[in-house]
């Protein structure tokens, strides 16, 4: 673990993937232990694609599944680091279809605007509706909260 060397006078408000309200979720409607984390593991806090197996990856083309809620279900498996929002392979994966849930933007976010998923990460960018984003896909998420690029923002499906 590293040596610490900033000390916050603010805690942070949340984490990448941690519920943002109180106001109703709901999760990807699957059976028991259907999604799994893929090839390379799937990433927490970002959006995530099911293939037909279950298998959950942070990369796919098209609308994504749902958004990888932090279900405490990243683990540090890399010698000596420190964190991790990677769910290994094969561990299971909670993906949610709706809900506010915290989120890192890649770009500056004001509120209302409609989140886009990169199809090569599962990462968020935000923009006007029907905008085209290289790399990205439109999601049926908004922008709940402003925020400067690589900020938490809250993102959610009731507008």
């Amino acid at each position: 673990m590293p040596f610490q060397t900033v000390v916050n006078q603010t805690p942070a408000p949340a984490v990448a993937g941690d519920f943002a309200s109180a106001n109703p979720n709901a999760s990807v409607v699957a059976g028991p232990g259907t999604f799994v984390a893929g090839s390379g593991g799937a990433n927490v806090g970002v959006f995530g694609w099911a293939d037909g197996s279950g298998n959950v990856t942070n990369a796919g083309s098209g609308i994504p599944t749902g958004f990888i809620h932090r279900d405490y279900n990243a683990l540090i498996v890399t010698w000596l680091a420190s964190a991790s929002m990677n769910i290994p392979q094969g561990q299971p994966v909670t993906l949610m279809s709706a809900g506010d849930f915290w989120a890192q933007t890649l770009t500056s976010a004001t509120v209302g605007q409609k989140v886009f998923a990169g199809n090569a990460d599962g990462t968020i960018k935000t923009g006007a509706a029907g905008a085209t984003i290289a790399g990205y896909t439109e999601t049926k998420w908004y922008v709940g909260s402003a925020a400067n690029a690589n900020e938490l923002v809250k993102i959610t499906t009731w507008n």
